[in-house]
């Protein structure tokens, strides 16, 4: 066995903060240990390190590249055999509250207060054990095109995913993100056929990212929305790239793409301010944002790599009890149906049931 995880063992043990991850289609999990617990912030997004930052924007955590030892590894990529397997529905009380609040919102569109918007909801598990290696593991065979990670400090908690949703990627004044909604089941089938009400919800996102960019970049390139599967999911994506002008800083690109019209609505103020009113429980970092900041690597330039905090999950320990808080959101517009919205949510569920499996 390699010496990474025994490492994050022993930062575990001793409480202290930590972060490992591994990139999409990359073999190399990276590790940020932390060498105290203080609590550090990001101010202005010139500092280096990995950052976690909520959906609210309020915390905005640093693990510190110039406090923390980096470690790294190649992990071995195993095939996984899929096996199909029913799990438990939520009760009934929650798909009325989830379908209550998903036609709330499709009031709101109707009434022209917004274009569309992200409602999500809180989904818990006990868990009868938990080994916190074991599941990263599971994460990384699993889901190789996606984002997987495990955050950890004292003063947040424990948090894994593997989210498909990059929020911008940025290289002196090179960047990259992405247009990515519209959600249906993966049926085996190669061939995705998206109906008109994904296909205006990603129009959405797109027009709103393209937009906004515009006014800070040149050279814009957009690329045709194209089908891309995230474990049991399907998305449509559209490639978005190009050059920032010299005098926009990385800060300034967060702020306009945080939360993008794929996690929030749009606009973005009022979708936001609906969420914030209606769906009666704390995202916390879910739908926030993730990753590398000002991080020298194998280019050998600082560059910027930021995830949103997709499928994903919060682990909650109390004495002997341990929980697992999943979240899932579903893009609203005016033709959404509530009944297929909960559908879609107890299919998004599945992505970290799955790695869950034997902790239940």
């Amino acid at each position: 066995m390699n010496s990474f995880y025994p490492k994050i063992i022993k930062q575990q043990q001793q409480n202290l903060p930590f972060v490992m991850y591994c990139k999409p289609n990359s073999e190399k999990v990276v590790g940020f240990l932390q060498h105290n617990d203080d609590s550090y912030n990001v101010i202005d997004f010139s500092e280096s390190g990995f950052v976690f930052s909520s959906f609210d924007g309020n915390h905005n955590y640093l693990i510190p590249e110039n406090k923390s030892q980096m470690i790294s590894f190649i992990h071995d990529k195993k095939e996984i055999d899929e096996i199909e397997k029913e799990y438990n529905i939520p009760n009934q009380i929650e798909k009325i509250n989830f379908e209550v609040l998903v036609s709330k919102g499709i009031l709101a569109i109707k009434n022209g207060d917004f274009k569309k918007v992200v409602l999500s909801r809180k989904e818990t598990i006990d868990l009868a054990n938990f080994d916190l290696i074991a599941t990263f593991e599971k994460m990384l065979q699993s889901y190789p095109a996606t984002f997987v990670y495990c955050f950890y400090h004292p003063k947040v908690g424990a948090w894994l995913g593997a989210t498909p949703e990059q929020l911008v990627k940025v290289e002196d004044t090179v960047f990259k993100t992405m247009a990515l909604a519209g959600t249906q089941k993966n049926t085996g089938y190669q061939n995705v056929v998206w109906h008109d009400k994904e296909k205006e919800e990603q129009q959405f996102v797109t027009d709103y990212i393209v937009a906004e960019l515009k006014e800070i970049s040149t050279e814009l390139l957009v690329s045709k929305p194209y089908s891309v599967q995230a474990g049991s999911i399907w998305h449509v994506k559209t490639d978005i790239s190009g050059h920032l002008n010299r005098s926009t800083g990385l800060k300034k690109v967060i702020d306009l793409l945080h939360p993008t019209p794929a996690v929030c609505g749009l606009p973005k103020a009022q979708s936001k301010a609906f969420i914030l009113e209606n769906e009666n429980y704390n995202r916390s970092f879910y739908t926030g944002f993730l990753g590398e900041l000002n991080v020298v690597q194998d280019s050998k330039k600082a560059s910027s790599d930021l995830f949103v905090n997709l499928r994903c999950m919060e682990i909650e320990s109390a004495a002997t009890q341990i929980k697992a808080n999943l979240f899932m959101g579903c893009g609203i517009t005016k033709d959404s149906i509530p009944e297929k919205e909960w559908e879609e949510s107890v299919n998004k569920s599945v992505t970290m049931k799955k790695v869950l499996d034997s902790n239940f």
